[in-house]
């Protein structure tokens, strides 16, 4: 069921990077997006996807992670992403893509989430460096990065406290806590 899926889909930072994914996992997830509505039917997005561990070590340094904990720095060598997929805007077909990569993101997600997957949409990417990295032609703005693999982290999600704070944090454990709104809270 769908309301499963967006359950157990959450944003995972740490992965075992023993577990590889392969090309024909991510196309399969690249062709969830790609079946996802587009704004005007304009389908705008094009996908670059990495499962080789030369061109994921190119991909990572390129990323910022978790803003909110400041004293990590991301996720050291084996708990690494094992692929990632860009989203690329193509200039030549539009200059806004509205929400498309917000939609085509999700649908990629949960497609991961199905397989026993996991992952993390980043925006906070050195997309100049990345794009001179990974030679994309000036065609492209690079939108987003998904950093996938087998999760290594547990997340879970728990009711905002009285004080408002919705800041994600780790606890002695390494359990990665996000606090969300409650339904009531949200509905006007």
């Amino acid at each position: 069921m769908i309301s499963d899926l967006v359950r157990k889909s959450r944003t995972y930072r740490r992965f075992y990077q023993n577990v590889p994914l392969t090309e024909e996992m991510l196309r399969g997830l690249v062709d969830l997006a790609r079946l996802s509505p587009s704004g005007r039917n304009a389908q705008p997005l094009k996908y670059m996807i990495s499962w080789k561990p030369e061109m994921n070590e190119k991909i990572f340094p390129m990323l910022a992670w978790a803003g909110y904990l400041k004293d990590w720095g991301g996720p050291v060598e084996g708990e690494r992403p094992t692929g990632y997929i860009i989203i690329l805007g193509d200039k030549e077909i539009a200059n806004n893509y509205g929400i498309d990569h917000g939609i085509a993101s999700q649908s990629i997600m949960l497609g991961a989430v199905e397989q026993g997957l996991g992952g993390c949409i980043i925006q906070s990417v050195r997309r100049t460096e990345l794009c001179q990295v990974l030679n994309i032609s000036e065609r492209y703005e690079i939108l987003l990065v998904l950093a996938l693999g087998k999760p290594k982290e547990e997340v879970v999600i728990e009711p905002i406290g009285p004080d408002g704070d919705i800041m994600y944090y780790r606890d002695a454990n390494q359990v990665h806590h996000v606090p969300k709104r409650s339904l009531d809270d949200i509905i006007l």
